[in-house]
């Protein structure tokens, strides 16, 4: 089988800003822990309050594109991955794409004059997170760039897509565009719920794009938010799940499969009516360093042994191991090879 391009991605190309901070520090800003938003006026001094810690680290992030290059590691096939999405001519954006391509991972960035490149704030605090997303360029994102020959050929020769629901708020005729081509070709199409604000406030873009969806991310937080948005009445994420795996579809070639991460707890599966749930690898509380890009490392472990056509199991087993990889270093990275047998 041919693995050049075989999963494309889309979505918000961000720079996370990753620091240590304190409960003062979310008070002051009127931050959450584990939750994932986008940013207020505010919020835009922290950025450079967090620029200013001495424990500061720059990490190209965005959700879609932590998964596609943990995918991209996981495989250890150069060019087996490709991603588009909207950076600024800037040095972050420079900082971007050397990261990118380093992570062998095939970029076709739409590069923007006038606005800088995004950055998310990652606040730690005893190894949880909290996202902040200032997407300055990343919002600039348009559906001409992925019609240019050169990027709609990256979507014909690829056999995968995943779109994380952050891409739903920035172009969502772009999702629509490649939802369709997947669903005319009997390719699989992959989305993540993302964040409870996603399914609150973009409702109605989520449910346009759903019907072409094979496979759906979320975790426990997103999942009962969903529920809650829908009228479902219900918290039992099991249930949930499978509602989901049921909704209509627009193409018949493939089920609806819903996977649901609840951190420490089983990861529950939903597919033909039935769910399925997998222990996740525990791992001691002195080993966590932070849960930044736990979810994200998940789906892009996942889909490295779903584009090998790997069981359902193997591919749930894949996104534990690069979990839980990630959760012991900060930010999304990873060592130089993985060890996932």
């Amino acid at each position: 089988m041919a693995y050049e391009g075989i999963l494309l991605g889309m979505g918000n190309p961000l720079l996370d800003i990753s620091a240590v901070v304190d409960e003062e520090f979310l008070k002051k800003y009127d931050i959450k822990l584990n939750n994932a938003i986008l940013a207020e006026e505010k919020h835009l001094p922290m950025y450079e309050e967090m620029a200013a810690k001495p424990n500061v680290e720059y990490i190209a992030g965005g959700a879609t594109q932590n998964s596609i290059k943990v995918a991209q590691w996981m495989l250890q096939i150069p060019g087996a991955t490709g991603y588009m999405g909207c950076i600024g001519k800037d040095k972050f954006g420079e900082e971007m794409k050397k990261n990118s391509k380093a992570a062998g991972v095939n970029v076709h960035y739409l590069e923007d004059e006038s606005t800088p490149t995004g950055t998310c704030a990652v606040c730690v605090v005893g190894g949880e997170r909290s996202l902040i997303a200032n997407l300055s360029a990343a919002n600039c994102y348009k559906s001409d760039h992925l019609k240019k020959p050169e990027n709609w050929a990256l979507v014909e020769k690829a056999k995968y897509f995943y779109i994380a629901g952050f891409f739903l708020t920035v172009s969502p005729d772009s999702i629509q565009l490649v939802a369709e081509h997947a669903a005319a070709k009997n390719k699989v199409f992959s989305m993540n719920l993302s964040a409870p604000f996603i399914c609150e406030f973009f409702k109605d873009v989520q449910e346009k794009a759903l019907p072409y969806v094979d496979f759906v991310f979320g975790n426990e937080t997103e999942a009962r938010t969903f529920s809650k948005v829908h009228g479902w009445e219900t918290d039992d994420i099991a249930e949930i799940a499978l509602k989901i795996s049921q909704w209509p579809k627009a193409s018949g070639t493939h089920k609806r499969i819903t996977v649901i991460t609840q951190g420490a707890d089983p990861v529950v599966v939903a597919e033909d009516g039935k769910v399925k749930q997998f222990p996740v690898i525990p791992l001691p509380k002195e080993k966590l360093v932070d849960t930044n890009g736990a979810g994200d490392a998940f789906v892009g472990g996942f889909l490295s042994q779903l584009v090998q056509e790997k069981a359902i199991e193997d591919c749930v087993k894949a996104g534990c191991y690069a979990s839980n990889v990630i959760i012991q270093r900060s930010g999304c990275t990873y060592p130089e090879k993985p060890e996932f047998k």
